[in-house]
């Protein structure tokens, strides 16, 4: 019935969350309420440090995406499980170290970082910058060597994989923002400028090929011409690249239509591959390193909502108005991501409408869904949606000066307790002069 197991329906026929009942959740921590189950998030990172141990022979390392979802809170359990971290800006891996996250275990990435933040990474010791352009690198080597220490830098290369998903989140092909081309030579002319330079140590590369892909062979392909690359740079620089990091991008079940493999078979088919290469051209395989953020978080989250009111425009909408949207979930405007949802205090009742979930913000495109199957609704219900902890919280903004909700994480012992506060009207002014 639920798109995952961590959902279920009381006996009072309310939608729970790792049993913990979601209107009950909602009344008392008021809405909109992003809630979190801390089980399944620990249970996708387990899976993939299992796929390492399995496929890999232990020797690599899972870095969560951070940028799916930051907090102090997702930082400790990455740090309890003893997984790195991938931070994108200064932001991020300022709240890293807030938290004593180990930093030999984080990789700093972003196409356009700031000397500031080039120099926040630097002075922390991050275990590896993924350099993106030239520019940056020319900017950690001079920051560097000011500092007299030598940088450990990844390249991010574009492979040239199209990733048949949607034109927003391609990020390995040519004709993409991120990274050093492949194709052209341009990535080869960037490891040529890190060999050149004594304040850079080019310890690895990067690929990331795009987001929410259900399918194994652009992993598998692009972990090939990675390797080709390598053999290149062996052949050619006399240069072994003892790392190789081929980021994320595992897609996840946002509706019942979606259908993506188990991650254990992503990483078998992708090792199966990269291994293969590996012998054919005798490279010695190189440490690992995935990047998942997505699928960890994304499935381990919903929204609720309360609706205000009920709008029918005979033989042409339904709408039902909640008291979020694009403010809290911009996921729509942006891609038109389609969700599923209930009424969670009828969570045990038949869908039997169609309806447009829209929200409070002044935009006629503020909505959650559209033609979205759902009980009967009413002023009053509370509404949740699911598989939102992935780019939800993360992307949300003040837009209308609507406070960001709280955050409440499900423990792994059932209780639940706020992770992050919801604001204030007096938050909102803080900064204002």
């Amino acid at each position: 019935m639920f798109l995952y197991d961590c959902y279920g329906i009381n006996d009072n026929g309310n939608l729970t969350i790792d049993g913990v009942d979601t209107a009950m959740l909602a009344q008392k921590y008021s809405t909109p309420l992003y809630v979190m189950s801390e089980s399944l998030i620990r249970e996708n990172i387990r899976s993939y440090k299992n796929a390492i141990e399995r496929f890999y022979n232990s020797n690599g390392l899972v870095c969560y995406a951070s940028k799916a979802f930051s907090c102090k809170e997702i930082y400790r359990i990455c740090k309890d499980e003893g997984i790195g971290i991938d931070v994108v800006s200064g932001g991020e891996l300022y709240t890293a170290l807030s938290v004593d996250f180990d930093t030999d275990k984080i990789c700093f990435h972003g196409n356009s970082k700031s000397i500031a933040e080039i120099t926040l990474a630097i002075d922390s010791g991050v275990g590896r910058i993924v350099a993106d352009n030239l520019t940056e690198l020319e900017n950690i080597d001079r920051i560097a060597l000011e500092k007299g220490v030598t940088a450990n830098v990844m390249l991010r290369v574009k492979p040239g994989i199209d990733a048949h998903t949607h034109d927003f989140i391609k990020t390995g092909k040519i004709d993409s923002k991120f990274g050093f081309a492949l194709p052209n030579g341009e990535a080869f002319e960037a490891v040529k400028f890190c060999l050149e330079h004594n304040n850079i140590k080019l310890v690895g590369l990067h690929c990331h090929i795009g987001s929410q892909i259900f399918d194994s062979q652009p992993f598998e392909l692009a972990a090939e011409v990675m390797v080709q690359f390598i053999k290149k740079i062996s052949d050619e620089l006399s240069y072994d690249i003892k790392e190789l990091n081929l980021g994320g991008g595992f897609g996840i079940k946002y509706t019942q239509n979606d259908d993506p493999k188990p991650y254990v078979e992503y990483m078998e088919g992708v090792s199966r591959a990269l291994i293969a290469e590996c012998e054919k051209l005798s490279v010695a395989t190189p440490y690992i390193i995935v990047e998942p953020g997505r699928s960890i978080v994304g499935a381990a989250g919903i929204t609720l909502y309360s609706v205000s009111a009920v709008k029918s425009i005979p033989d042409i909408c339904n709408y039902v108005l909640v008291d979020g949207g694009m403010c809290d979930n911009p996921r729509y405007a942006l891609y038109q991501s389609e969700y599923e949802a209930c009424v969670a205090n009828k969570a045990a009742q038949e869908k039997t409408e169609k309806v447009t979930i829209a929200g409070k913000c002044c935009e006629g495109g503020d909505k959650i869904g559209e033609n979205m199957p759902l009980q009967k609704a009413e002023s009053g219900d509370i509404i949740a949606v699911f598989s939102t902890g992935a780019y939800n919280y993360s992307m949300s903004s003040n837009y209308n000066r609507n406070p960001r909700p709280a955050v409440v994480m499900i423990s792994s012992n059932g209780l639940d307790k706020v992770i992050v506060k919801g604001e204030t009207y007096e938050d909102l002014i803080r900064n204002d002069i």
